[in-house]
């Protein structure tokens, strides 16, 4: 199993960084009431074709049809990159059922394989049974030669419906968030090529989706080329129904901000208000809330690198307060695509993938 280790535990307890540093067998300034031992899977993301760097990370959520490839409780990862290790070339997403023993297989199970390059992190599951994911391609792994990129429509049993284009609503989609209602539901977009986040307005209508409306939502987030990761822009997105806020990980501002009246804005703001943006970022990808109502994201080490804190997710409250940081890898970039459900699934409802090791840990932690 991957070794993980706490870095520090400052503030207050916390169920999610206290868990994995169990797991790891080192001790941390958790309270002791956090002390228990997580239900723990890791699996590998390389499927049957080679592709590595996992990126995007989804559960399969309860209420899910039945009768197709996956089912409540299921997660599923994209790749980015090829066999040959090439950025913006992966076309595969893999599926994980985290239950019985502890020793998936060592190659991963495809759920679905692209037509299209360059799987984002971009990746969400509506329980209608449709799986969404974006991507972002290049022909050699470099910004010289990046495409727009489309979101692409999937049925429970891996089979594409659609695949929807446009270069200003979907240009670059690098990462996703669901407000799912069932029929109807927004999907969030952040557009990595021109620093945006729309709004997708989506129904369930004779066995598909239909997209009814695109609207912009946000503007104005820093975006350019990076020789190590292709490209820096917006990338974790995170919806809270209650507040109807989409809070935002903006990678090249090393910020995270707030978008108020998400799901009803018609027109957009220039990066809403800011909400964290301290020395513990250190170029912030995906965006969750942990099942304790925090904020989770992961560091990807592109911006304000720190050797001595790699890979790290941080984890701080909505209004900002740091709470606490560990990290999933000895190296750099290790940190990238995380999910979290509310309700535990089959005992599971964390999930963080390595993208060094190509590896994804599934956890059990307790939501009370």
């Amino acid at each position: 199993m991957q070794t993980l280790r706490t870095i520090r535990c400052t503030v207050r307890g916390s169920l999610v960084a206290a868990s994995l540093g169990l797991v790891a067998a080192i001790g941390s300034q958790a309270d002791a009431a956090d002390a228990f031992i997580p239900r723990v899977v890791n699996s590998s993301t390389i499927p049957s074709n080679g592709d590595v760097n996992p990126y995007g990370v989804a559960f399969v959520p309860t209420g899910f049809p039945a009768g197709g490839k996956i089912a409540a409780g299921d997660v599923l990862v994209s790749n980015f990159n090829n066999s040959g290790n090439v950025q913006g070339t992966g076309t595969t997403i893999i599926q994980l059922t985290p239950q019985g023993p502890l020793a998936p297989p060592m190659t991963a199970v495809t759920f679905f394989s692209s037509s299209l390059t360059g799987l984002s992190t971009a990746l969400g599951v509506l329980r209608s049974g449709f799986v969404l994911v974006g991507n972002v391609p290049t022909s050699d792994g470099k910004f010289d030669t990046i495409g727009k990129g489309a979101l692409q429509v999937i049925d429970r049993h891996g089979h594409l419906l659609k695949a929807w284009t446009d270069p200003v609503f979907l240009d670059g989609p690098w990462d996703l968030a669901l407000d799912d209602d069932g029929p109807l539901a927004h999907v969030f977009v952040s557009n990595v090529l021109n620093g945006t986040v729309s709004r997708l307005d989506v129904a369930v209508e004779s066995g598909s989706l239909k997209l009814l409306k695109k609207s912009t939502i946000a503007v104005g987030y820093k975006h350019e080329p990076n020789l190590g990761a292709v490209v820096l822009g917006p990338t974790g997105l995170a919806y809270d129904e209650g507040s109807d806020t989409l809070y935002v990980a903006s990678t090249d501002d090393n910020a995270i901000f707030a978008i108020t009246d998400a799901s009803q804005r018609t027109s957009p703001v220039k990066l809403g208000n800011l909400v964290f943006a301290d020395s513990h970022l250190r170029g912030p990808l995906a965006l969750r809330f942990a099942p304790n109502g925090d904020l989770l994201t992961a560091n990807g080490d592109a911006v304000n690198m720190d050797p001595l804190h790699p890979s790290e997710i941080v984890e701080f409250t909505r209004w900002g307060e740091f709470v606490r940081e560990y990290n999933v890898d000895a190296g750099q970039g290790g940190a990238f695509g995380i999910d979290t459900v509310p309700e535990s699934i089959l005992g599971f409802n964390y999930a963080v993938v390595d993208d060094v090791t190509n590896s994804l840990l599934v956890i059990d932690l307790p939501v009370d």
